[in-house]
C-alpha cells in the first residue's frame, strides 16, 4: 500500500506586537508492506512494515526552522495471534520503531522541540479470556526499550518515554441485570531528562463501577482511585527558582493524579 499525505502549516504568534504569519507545505508519501501466514485456523503470523511521520506542532516547523519539517518514522512488527481456544485470544509481537526527528515537550516554553534521531524497540503482549458468558478478562503489557541516537551513553534516554506499561481489568454483565468491573493500569518509573538524573515516578492506579440494569434504566457507582494512591499525572523536568531560593533549580513539575472519587449515577437509554 501507499498513503500520501499534504501539510499545509499556517501559524500567527498572538502575542506578537506585529503581524507576521508564517506558512509551509510538504509532502510525504508512505509505503506500507503487510504479510500474513495461517499457520491453521487457530494461529496468525504476521509482519508489518511501513513508513510514517512524526508532526505534532507546527511551531516546530515554523519558529525553528527544521530542515525535516514532516520526519519519517520507519516501523517494523513481527508477530503472531493466537487463538488457544475458543474463548481464549492471546497476541504477541517484537516491534521498532525509529524517527527521522524526535519531538520533546519543553514545559517553560510550551511547545515541543526537535532532539535528533531516535530509535524504540520493545515487545507487547495481549491476552482477551472469556470463562463465562458473562465475564470478560484482559491483560496488556509492554516494554519498550528507547533511545536517542548519535549521542554518548548515559546521556541518550528520551525524556519522559515509558519502558514498561501494563493493564488487567475483570468485567462482568450478568444476565441478571448486574453489572460492573476493576481495571488496573500501570506505568513503570521512566527517565525525565537525557541524563536520567531525573526520574519521573511510576504508578498503579485502580478504577471500578458496579450497576444494575432494568428494562431501559441503568443505576450504579463509579470509583475513581479505588485504594486512593497518591500518583502523579503529568510530569515533566523544568527549571524554577523560588522567591527565596539564591539560584534556579531543574526538577518534576507535576499535576497530581485524580484521588479516590465516587459517583453515583442514574440513565436512560432510549
Amino acid at each position: 500500500g501507499l498513503r500520501v499525505d499534504q501539510f499545509s502549516f499556517q501559524y500567527q504568534d498572538g502575542l506578537a506586537t506585529t503581524y507576521n504569519p508564517l506558512s509551509q507545505e510538504s509532502i510525504i508519501a508512505s509505503p506500507k508492506f503487510n504479510l500474513l501466514y495461517n499457520y491453521n485456523r487457530e494461529v496468525q503470523f504476521y509482519f508489518k512494515y511501513g513508513k510514517g511521520f512524526h508532526s505534532n506542532d507546527s511551531r516546530t516547523v515554523l519558529l525553528q526552522n527544521t530542515k525535516r519539517n514532516i520526519p519519517a518514522a520507519y516501523g517494523s512488527d513481527l508477530g503472531l495471534i493466537w487463538k488457544a481456544r475458543k474463548n481464549l485470544f492471546i497476541n504477541m509481537a517484537l516491534w521498532q520503531l525509529n524517527l527521522e526527528q524526535e519531538f520533546v515537550y519543553v514545559g517553560d516554553a510550551g511547545i515541543v522541540e526537535p532532539s535528533g534521531e531516535t530509535t524504540r524497540m520493545g515487545i507487547d503482549m495481549s491476552i482477551r479470556y472469556q470463562p463465562k458468558p458473562w465475564l470478560y478478562l484482559s491483560a496488556d503489557a509492554n516494554y519498550a526499550h528507547a533511545r536517542a541516537l548519535n549521542t554518548d551513553e548515559g546521556e541518550n534516554f528520551i525524556p519522559l518515554a515509558p519502558n514498561f506499561t501494563a493493564q488487567a481489568s475483570a468485567q462482568f454483565i450478568h444476565p441478571s441485570g448486574w453489572f460492573g468491573g476493576l481495571r488496573a493500569r500501570h506505568i513503570a518509573d521512566r527517565a525525565a531528562t537525557e541524563d536520567r538524573s531525573l526520574i519521573a515516578e511510576g504508578y498503579t492506579v485502580v478504577d471500578g463501577n458496579l450497576g444494575f440494569s432494568y428494562k431501559k434504566m441503568e443505576y450504579g457507582i463509579r470509583v475513581k482511585n479505588v485504594l486512593n494512591t497518591a500518583w502523579n499525572e503529568t510530569q515533566f523536568a523544568t527549571t524554577s527558582r523560588l522567591q527565596n531560593e539564591a539560584e534556579p533549580t531543574e526538577e518534576i513539575h507535576f499535576t497530581p493524579g485524580t484521588p479516590f472519587a465516587l459517583n453515583a449515577f442514574i440513565s436512560f437509554r432510549f
